[in-house]
């Protein structure tokens, strides 16, 4: 497995994988990695003859310099993980590889980066974006794999990708779960023992919610039963719920007639989680 740490040697080493005419397939993370990052690797590795993840804790997508200064860090384990699972290269870029001296640049999706969880986290999308394209041009896979469970983040990837002709094919994968239902986090170990067990609401209300549609239900039936299992654990503070057009995060109204993505963003005990699903009638 190769490290880079720098984008020459990055491309040089793609230069290698695309001489012998093999494809690219990328993962891009922050670290710390856990089994919903690996899932994204496998789905990576099926699609490509060769892997590439990045490591970069991306500045400009955080809100706060304490969250980005408390964000968990690990690299010598996620380079077992990922030497473990196969993968041929790992770049590792410092910010000003990334992000230059006199930077200026960013790229936005105007619309779907400043609404849902875009108003939660006001310019997270666009540090999202922004990253997200430098990364794709240091590599220049032929795939790039996301999760689901950042559904609107796909979707703006999804579009940013579209509006800047970039040819690459976009994968969403599934999100993994613990055992219990909560959606993997890098946030997760953040949690106290009790935040830890209130989380679950996340992934009840979800499940309560995926009830009601199978049952025939309307929109404000839904945003109804979700709010009210969340609200019935005073751990959690709702701070986003969001039941858009799966395809297009169109709002949505009235009798639940095509699949709809909700979206949820719940505090526990200062750190903010998401967690999402499609549902159909």
């Amino acid at each position: 497995m190769k490290i880079c740490r720098t984008i020459a040697d990055c491309r040089t080493t793609v230069a290698s994988f695309r001489a012998a005419g093999e494809t690219v397939g990328l993962v891009p993370t922050m670290g710390f990695l856990h089994e919903g990052h690996m899932s994204l690797v496998a789905a990576a590795k099926e699609a490509a003859d060769r892997t590439v993840v990045t490591i970069f804790v991306n500045p400009t997508q955080f809100g706060e310099a304490a969250d980005l200064d408390s964000y968990p860090r690990d690299e010598e384990r996620d380079l077992a993980m990922l030497e473990a699972a196969g993968v041929d290269l790992v770049l590792i870029p410092p910010v000003q590889e990334v992000y230059p001296d006199g930077d200026e640049t960013i790229v936005e999706t105007t619309r779907m980066a400043n609404m849902l969880h875009g108003l939660v986290r006001p310019g997270h999308f666009r540090g999202v974006t922004t990253v997200v394209a430098r990364l794709f041009n240091f590599v220049q896979p032929d795939i790039a794999c996301f999760g689901e469970k950042d559904y609107q983040q796909l979707q703006v990837i999804k579009r940013m990708t579209r509006d800047l002709a970039f040819p690459i094919d976009i994968r969403g994968v599934p999100t993994v779960r613990e055992a219990d239902g909560l959606a993997m986090s890098s946030r997760n170990v953040r949690l106290t023992a009790q935040d830890r067990q209130a989380a679950l609401v996340l992934s009840q209300s979800l499940k309560a919610a995926e009830e009601a549609a199978a049952a025939g239900t309307t929109i404000e039936a839904l945003r109804e039963v979700i709010a009210n299992t969340i609200h019935a654990e005073p751990r959690a503070t709702l701070r986003g719920l969001d039941i858009v057009g799966a395809e297009d995060l169109s709002d949505l109204t009235g009798p639940l007639a095509s699949p709809a993505a909700i979206m949820i963003s719940v505090e526990f005990g200062g750190i903010l989680l998401i967690d999402q699903r499609v549902v159909t009638p």
